[in-house]
């Protein structure tokens, strides 16, 4: 098996965000990628990354930066969500790399922001939703959020939640939890 084949972007995003109806003129937009290697073969995690990106049909609120830390100064300082869609294909292989996410949430943004923005899609067809194959192997009838999956399988919640580096972090232990129980199994979208 060649590295590609075993090799898996765990992928959490945070998007602009509002504690009650999303501002007149305002669009939730990708504002952090967060990516972790993951070796399947080797059982592993092998690289964390973070993409910020500048948001330009919207701005950090509040709620968001509480929920998430990110300012809105931070993000200013990212790049356009094109070029961090360039970045995933070139510096993380995203189109030929399969994928997962905790939840479908993930997947419809990218999918939503590429076609409002006309940019072409990184990622690969082979994304997994870790969020259903965890409910599945652990025979939980309600699917937990990625903190009470973490609890579930007794593992530790790393850095910071709503940080999409850091949950990318922690989803990928999850996806190692599944791989060990021999539980993973990638899907298509």
């Amino acid at each position: 098996m060649n590295s590609t084949t075993t090799l898996l972007n765990v992928v959490d995003v945070e998007a602009t965000c509002w504690a009650g109806s999303t501002p007149p003129g305002a669009v939730s937009e990708i504002i952090e990628i967060g990516l972790t290697v993951v070796d399947l073969s080797a059982r592993e995690r092998i690289a964390k990354h973070r993409i910020l990106v500048r948001p330009e049909r919207s701005a950090v609120s509040p709620f968001c930066t509480e929920l998430t830390g990110l300012t809105q100064a931070e993000v200013d300082s990212g790049i356009t969500f094109a070029e961090a869609c360039r970045l995933l294909a070139t510096e993380h292989e995203a189109g030929v790399r399969p994928w997962a996410s905790w939840g479908d949430y993930d997947r419809k943004q990218f999918l939503g922001q590429c076609r409002a923005t006309g940019v072409e899609h990184p990622f690969s067809h082979v994304h997994t939703n870790a969020k259903l194959v965890f409910a599945e192997a652990y025979g939980l009838r309600r699917r937990e959020g990625m903190a009470g999956a973490l609890r579930i399988a007794g593992l530790p919640l790393e850095g910071r939640h709503h940080r999409g580096e850091d949950d990318a972090w922690n989803i990928a232990a999850l996806v190692l939890d599944l791989e060990q129980r021999a539980a993973w199994h990638p899907t298509s979208c």
